[in-house]
């Protein structure tokens, strides 16, 4: 494990937050709840039927763990009311709101973030992104000011290496947004920048990536990225940020002097926005792979409260880490 991922989680368990784990009879999250419990990580409830979890895993000790069965909670009735305000005016009707709040430990989840019972939420060990996705936007919704979800990927790099800040990059959004706009590139790099600082501890300097370097080449791609920055710049003033720019004038002092003079984030940056998903998740994985960097992610953001989704194919000590990095997020909420 990185020195990152041991910060963070020395950092999450100052924090005592409450993470709830609406996967709850799924075997890696029960063995995940044991251990964030143990750990201290954070306080964590799942949701299910204990006889299923004690079935599936009866060597789990759930001492200190707080376990929901959503069908008999009695919360259920209040949730109810809650999910059919919020959505009754899209066409949701009572009894629907019932069965989603019964039957769905994602939305169920996803109500006691928003009603304060929990402080965040992680799944997406059986879920689809889609599905989790859509219950954070449907109840929790957007944070203020900002109007995309999106995700970063936090690379820890090899010892040694020159680039980035305290050997770490931030790359955004490299596993939801497949085409943003230059509005929703915005967003991403808002939130991306918030998360520099809060999950990985530095202090961001933000490079809005393109193929061109400040008028280098002339297309709509390139003056999305340009008009991507000015509202960066808009919106957020107190942020370090530049673009259009190369990679390599992003990172390289020599070659970001030359094409950028005078920029505080030519040739240091350490968080980067790239300009599609496709550039994004190619951009991490090039990282990870041939750069030998250690990619912690995806990590969404731009929710109002801390929603993230794990890969399927996750292992106990991934879903650990999300949780972990969940209580940075709620702690800045």
């Amino acid at each position: 494990m990185s020195k990152l991922l041991d910060s963070i989680k020395a950092t999450a368990k100052s924090l005592n937050k409450r993470i709830v784990l609406p996967e709850g009879e799924e075997p890696r999250i029960i063995r995940a709840a044991e251990m964030i419990t143990a750990e201290k990580i954070a306080q964590v409830t799942l949701l299910g039927d204990i006889a299923v979890m004690k079935e599936k895993c009866p060597e789990v000790c759930f001492d200190g763990i707080k376990v929901i069965n959503p069908k008999t909670s009695d919360k259920k009735e209040e949730y109810t009311n809650i999910l059919y305000a919020l959505r009754q005016a899209k066409g949701l009707t009572r009894e629907q709101a019932e069965e989603l709040v019964t039957q769905n430990t994602l939305f169920y989840g996803a109500l006691m973030v928003k009603n304060g019972d929990a402080d965040g939420m992680v799944a997406g060990a059986i879920n689809s992104t889609g599905n989790v996705l859509r219950a954070g936007l449907q109840v929790i919704k957007t944070a203020k000011g900002i109007n995309t979800v999106s995700s970063i990927f936090i690379l820890a790099l090899p010892e040694g290496c020159p680039y980035g800040e305290k050997g770490i990059m931030v790359f955004g959004d490299c596993a939801v947004n497949p085409m943003p706009t230059a509005e929703q590139l915005a967003d991403i790099a808002i939130s991306s920048a918030e998360n520099a600082k809060v999950i990985a501890g530095i202090e961001p300097k933000i490079a809005m990536l393109s193929f061109s370097t400040k008028g280098s080449a002339k297309h709509e791609v390139v003056t999305k990225v340009q008009q991507a920055t000015a509202r960066v710049k808009e919106l957020a003033p107190h942020l370090n940020v530049d673009g259009e720019l190369q990679f390599d004038a992003a990172i390289v002092p020599e070659v970001g002097q030359l094409k950028s003079p005078g920029s505080t984030v030519a040739g240091r940056a350490n968080t980067f926005i790239f300009p599609d998903l496709q550039s994004g998740n190619i951009g991490y994985k090039i990282a990870q792979r041939l750069g030998g960097a250690e990619a912690i992610g995806p990590i969404c953001q731009g929710f109002a409260a801390p929603i993230n989704d794990l890969s399927r194919g996750c292992s106990a000590e991934d879903v650990v880490a999300v949780a972990a990095i969940t209580c940075l997020q709620a702690a800045n909420k």
